[in-house]
């Protein structure tokens, strides 16, 4: 059984830079890709960034890109996103997840496993 789980949530001023981390259990990471989602009130969950595990090669949705990191430690089991020059349009609350598929897309379906999520809420 695969456990996924986030932490590193919180209230934070635009500007500012919060580093969210995922633990995973079970399995080691490097043979999963992970991926980092959000879900603003009243809106879809989406897709924030994504690293395969087999080719290490990394997505960002385009409103994140040049401002987030996602990046992994295989022998810790981590992964983490660095998110830098937030704005409050990145309030959210923040999921992980990670699936055993070498090529999973953009989709929350899939992906298989999932942490509770993290509260990231960004203040003007």
């Amino acid at each position: 059984q695969v456990h996924v789980g986030e932490t590193g949530g919180g209230l934070v001023q635009a500007g500012d830079s919060l580093r969210l981390s995922c633990a995973v259990s079970g399995r080691t990471i490097s043979a999963y890709t992970m991926g980092w989602f959000r879900q603003a009130p009243g809106k879809d969950r989406e897709i924030v960034a994504r690293l395969y595990w087999s080719a290490g090669t990394t997505y960002y949705r385009d409103s994140v890109r040049g401002r987030f990191i996602i990046s992994r430690d295989n022998v810790k089991n981590m992964v983490y996103l660095q998110m830098n020059s937030l704005k409050p349009e990145d309030t959210a609350v923040y999921y992980c997840a990670a699936d055993p598929s070498a090529h999973p897309g953009y989709a929350p379906s899939e992906y298989r496993y999932w942490g509770q999520g993290t509260q990231v809420t960004v203040s003007s």
